[in-house]
């Protein structure tokens, strides 16, 4: 197992079991976001966070990233062991909803009641409520951000939970990865080429290349749709190619301190770095996820609240500055990641858990198909 000191292990004799440290790199992404956030939602400036200026990302994107490729890992995980797209689908379903839905809720009818500049009836008969409530609740067509008369005259206006827009992405990332390996299980059967392996490596590194020339010779669009969904595509699918190649990659120190160096020498340079950063960032992750061990494996005792740190703290920050418009950033980050904390758990506990334990009952989904096909 060890090589000149270091440990040598493939990545797939971690993935044996569940003992890791992916629940704490997330919780720990989760409340890079809200620090993040804390920067621009006080000054109303997106450039005021952390290392948006010097690197060209900010803390916030480094985090989101962390969020897609350790998805993409753990989502081909998923689909691969349980060989039913149906169970896929419903357990990404009890994973997504039942806590989004239960947020979307306290947004609208706690914190879009409380801090309206309208009137109570006209909040609730306004047909932008419902729009914002229903839309955020399905993601496929996007999100919505505003609530009529709600934080409009904050510095960052009108947006009541902006964090949400990465779940459009979340769940058409789900949806491709389940068409690519539908299909690819299907066509290994006349095709003897196309395995996982072969056509999620093809995947992964044209993605990464899309990515560079992206990076590089931008495409000219009205919105952010496109550089967002490359970069998000990019890093859901280099995950996933990590998991079917994961008999093929070590994990050692060794390799763990040269990218890190190799990050940090090519922080000279914007450019560079993005190279560097999106060449070495799944290495990286998944080298701490599954290698630091011992004292800090006690976090998965506490249960997973990174989903509800997510969804939550963007509108307990703008609901904060609502309050108190003078707020410092310290103030912000230590205030909201503890009122943020609190609502988390109760999610995690409340509703999430609970409906990811009907995660083995999709048989009455495939009954009803059956019927379907049959009728």
């Amino acid at each position: 197992m060890t090589e000149k000191g270091y440990i040598n292990m493939l990545l797939s004799e971690y993935t044996t079991n569940r003992d890791n440290n992916f629940n704490l790199l997330r919780f720990m992404a989760a409340f890079v976001v809200l620090v993040t956030h804390s920067f621009s939602l006080v000054s109303g400036n997106i450039l005021d966070e952390p290392l948006r200026t010097t690197l060209g990302m900010s803390l916030g994107d480094i985090a989101v990233d962390l969020f897609f490729v350790t998805s993409g890992f753990l989502i081909t995980s998923s689909y691969l062991n349980r060989g039913n797209l149906i169970a896929f689908v419903w357990a990404r379903v009890l994973r997504i909803y039942p806590g989004l839905i239960v947020a979307m809720i306290f947004c609208v009818f706690v914190v879009g009641i409380w801090a309206t500049n309208l009137s109570i009836s006209e909040y609730l008969l306004d047909s932008q409520t419902y729009k914002y409530f229903f839309k955020n609740i399905f993601l496929f067509f996007g999100v919505e951000h505003h609530l009529p008369g709600v934080f409009e005259a904050l510095p960052y206006a009108k947006a009541v939970n902006g964090s949400l827009w990465t779940l459009p992405y979340e769940v058409r990332m789900y949806a491709i990865l389940a068409f690519i390996l539908t299909v690819i299980t299907v066509l290994r059967k006349k095709r003897t080429w196309i395995t996982f392996q072969n056509v999620l490596l093809f995947v992964g590194i044209f993605s990464l290349v899309v990515l560079f020339v992206d990076h590089f010779y931008p495409l000219r669009e009205t919105s952010n749709f496109l550089p967002k969904f490359i970069r998000l595509f990019s890093a859901f699918f280099v995950g996933a190619m990590f998991y079917v190649w994961r008999d093929h990659i070590r994990l050692t120190y060794k390799w763990f301190f040269i990218f890190v160096g190799l990050l940090l020498i090519s922080t000279v340079d914007k450019d560079i770095y993005f190279i560097a950063y999106y060449l070495t960032l799944a290495y990286l992750i998944f080298f701490l996820a599954y290698v630091p061990n011992g004292f800090i494996r006690k976090f998965n005792a506490f249960g997973d609240y990174s989903y509800g740190m997510y969804i939550y703290a963007f509108p307990v920050q703008q609901s904060l500055i609502y309050m108190y418009p003078n707020i410092s950033v310290l103030s912000m980050i230590t205030v909201s990641f503890i009122i943020t904390l609190i609502l988390s758990i109760f999610s995690w506990y409340l509703v999430e858990k609970k409906f990811l334990k009907m995660k083995n009952n999709y048989l009455f989904i495939e009954k009803i198909f059956k019927k379907l096909k049959i009728g």
